[in-house]
């Protein structure tokens, strides 16, 4: 998960289940794996939007039987990495009942990452998420 380390920019692209887009929003977010203190990860997010919104967020993340955890207000789960370098998470939202939220982050090349995000509600994808970053 160390190949994530640092500043990423970018854009988020949301898509309802016929890939009609919803929204579209700049991103700034930097990962970081502190030495030492209570958490293994923090996340700073910053987001925004074309009418002038920026959303802010800060995530962190403890380590235990080789995962990250979270459980912010608006999610609980966890993320792990595969053999490959995928790194995958199942979260379950706080903020919109009943959804399920999964995501893959392939492994950075050229300091270029892509993510996709899949919300499902009582089994059926309810909506995407596209990301493509670039480390700065």
């Amino acid at each position: 998960m160390r190949a994530h380390e640092g500043c990423w920019t970018g854009q988020y692209i949301h898509l309802d289940t016929n890939a009609v887009e919803l929204e579209r929003h700049d991103s700034h977010v930097t990962c970081e794996f502190p030495d030492d203190g209570p958490f293994a990860y923090i996340q700073h997010n910053i987001f925004t939007h074309a009418d002038g919104r920026i959303d802010k967020a800060r995530l962190d993340g403890t380590f235990r039987d080789g995962r990250l955890w979270w459980d912010t207000p608006t999610f609980s789960g966890s993320a792990w990495e595969t053999k490959d370098g995928v790194i995958l998470l199942h979260l379950d939202r706080k903020d919109l009942v009943g959804v399920k939220f999964w995501e893959i982050i392939l492994p950075p090349v050229n300091n270029i990452r892509s993510r996709t995000w899949h919300f499902v509600k009582e089994g059926a994808l309810i909506r995407r998420t596209l990301c493509e970053e670039r480390r700065i």
